[in-house]
């Protein structure tokens, strides 16, 4: 089925809505575009989200492939391709909005399109999409100036990259390669001065050099209580981009690891906290070292 352009109603859908997901919704739906979503085995935090956002529930995946013209995949990296599977047969155009490699982003491709579906390729930069200006989604492929359009006047500024069918991967996946890399890169380093016993001395330092870089070692902490589980598989997506650039991937295979050993902490703890959690999961206290026993020297005689 073809993208409706402009103005004119768009039956689309969200597979899954999240929190991101939900607000790209919520978007369509401002546009005046009927949005669909499944609820078949989601949860009630799904479930609420979908209805906070004005998301009509179809029930299943296989009934959104059937009726939906336009589909967006907003979920973890780890499940796009999934998703893709999961719409087998769908005929319209699929949006794959996921923070995922060129070479992942090629295999869903291949999914949706070898199902009869036309693909566009996305990315998205920022918070979930509350305020203007906040938040873009990049988009490329045939129909990217299609989907676009959906967004026109929105809160949501969609915008096409010229290039190659993922030029939109490429975009998210160096834009969060400075972005979250360098908050495992601050993880990382905070974690070694604690462990090698000489954390006040580096915060005493960066508050006279850097007098920025405390707080943002904070907030990474913060960020990766929240977030590190997904964010984890978006750095081995990351990695994978570098790779195949021909660029050393293993700054973000790195970041992946700090990542995965970060506790998965509730909505209620503080950064300070967060970062406290990370740090010890990160270099857990060593036992103190034997004092070394002074030798002595052999006397006269």
């Amino acid at each position: 089925m073809p993208v409706v352009r402009g103005k004119s109603q768009c039956l689309t859908a969200v597979l899954h809505p999240g929190e991101m997901g939900a607000a790209v919704g919520r978007c369509l739906a401002d546009a005046g575009h009927p949005v669909l979503w499944a609820s078949a085995g989601r949860g009630t935090a799904t479930a609420a989200r979908a209805l906070a956002a004005e998301l009509a529930d179809a029930g299943s995946v296989a009934e959104v492939a059937a009726r939906a013209e336009v589909i967006f995949s907003v979920c973890p990296p780890h499940a796009a391709l999934d998703v893709a599977r999961a719409v087998a047969g769908f005929g319209g155009t699929y949006v794959d909005a996921n923070a995922v490699s060129p070479a992942t982003a090629r295999a869903v491709a291949a999914v949706v399109e070898g199902g009869g579906a036309s693909y566009v390729d996305g990315g998205i930069i920022g918070g979930p999409p509350v305020l203007p200006g906040t938040t873009r989604l990049y988009l490329s492929g045939p129909r990217a100036a299609a989907v676009r359009d959906l967004f026109a006047g929105g809160l949501l500024d969609a915008r096409v990259v010229a290039g190659e069918l993922t030029a939109a991967s490429v975009v998210k996946m160096a834009y969060a390669a400075w972005t979250k890399g360098t908050a495992a890169l601050l993880l990382a380093v905070r974690a070694l001065a604690r462990a090698g016993g000489v954390e006040a001395d580096l915060l005493a330092e960066w508050a006279m050099s850097q007098p920025r870089r405390k707080a943002a070692s904070v907030r990474a902490g913060g960020s990766a209580g929240a977030k590190g589980w997904r964010w984890a598989g978006e750095m081995d997506e990351i990695a994978a981009s570098v790779a195949e650039a021909g660029l050393p991937a293993g700054f973000h295979r790195a970041a992946a690891e700090i990542f995965r050993r970060a506790p998965r902490l509730g909505p209620a703890a503080s950064d300070d906290e967060a970062l406290d959690a990370i740090l010890a999961a990160l270099a857990p206290a060593r036992p103190a070292r034997p004092a070394r026993a002074a030798r002595r020297r052999p006397g006269p005689g």
